[in-house]
């Protein structure tokens, strides 16, 4: 379980606070306004940023001083982490080890990660020799190789196109489920949270509010989520 206990987040004029649990296994989307906190609570949970106050704890231990390496956890943004001037393999490898040192069955893990997402044999390519939709599917590929409790995306995908999106995000929910993973995902789409999220953080107005139904608030969010959602906050039909 994460447990984010009585944590206060600021920077300069910004806010924000979280008291909440998720479950271990959730998959639960982070959503609010632009400039609401987003991405900065990922931020903390990942150990880039040090709260003001309060703990993150993970199964009960806790991880606040934690350095983000060795947190229990892999994290996504939208441009995958990977390393332009690196192969995927090697970009791979430093999943696996800090220095990107691979021997024979490191090396077969590679390729079963690639084989995993669709990049079969593409392990010698540097990530400007392929799209963006399979540098996507290599980011996603270290993150299944290192296999942590938790996987924050922050957006990821969103500069993919609708069914590649889509694709993606149901490879997330299947490794997710096959591993047992914890899942927090940013994002400005309520159709990616009904997707692959039954539960929702919104964070609005200073505080990171306890994971809700997601079907239920996007059916009847509050005021602050439909002015910023617009035509996406209403039910469908």
């Amino acid at each position: 379980m994460l447990t984010l206990d009585k944590l206060a987040i600021e920077q300069g004029d910004f806010r924000l606070s979280a008291d909440l649990e998720i479950e271990t296994g959730a998959s639960v989307a982070v959503i609010g306004p632009s400039g609401a906190g987003k991405s900065t609570l990922l931020s903390v949970i990942a150990g880039f940023l040090a709260p003001s106050a309060g703990r993150v704890l993970w199964d009960s231990a806790e991880i606040t001083g934690t350095a983000p390496g060795e947190r229990p956890l892999s994290i996504l943004f939208q441009d995958q982490n990977l390393f332009p001037h690196l192969t995927l393999e090697t970009n791979l490898a430093l999943g696996l080890n800090p220095k990107g040192k691979i021997d024979r069955a490191a090396r077969a893990q590679i390729e079963g990660a690639l084989a995993r997402v669709g990049l079969e044999g593409l392990g010698k390519r540097k990530p400007g020799q392929i799209s963006g939709g399979q540098q996507s599917r290599a980011g996603l590929a270290r993150a299944l190789l290192r296999a942590r409790p938790m996987l924050l995306l922050d957006e990821p995908f969103a500069a993919l196109g609708p069914a590649l999106k889509t694709e993606m995000l149901a490879l997330v929910a299947e490794i997710a489920r096959e591993q047992g993973t914890t899942v927090l995902m940013v994002s400005h789409d309520p159709e990616d949270a009904r997707v692959l999220c039954p539960q929702t953080v919104l964070v609005a107005e200073g505080k990171a509010h306890p994971p809700q139904d997601t079907t239920a608030l996007l059916a009847d969010p509050p005021p602050v989520l439909r002015e910023y959602l617009g035509e996406g906050a209403r039910p469908r039909d």
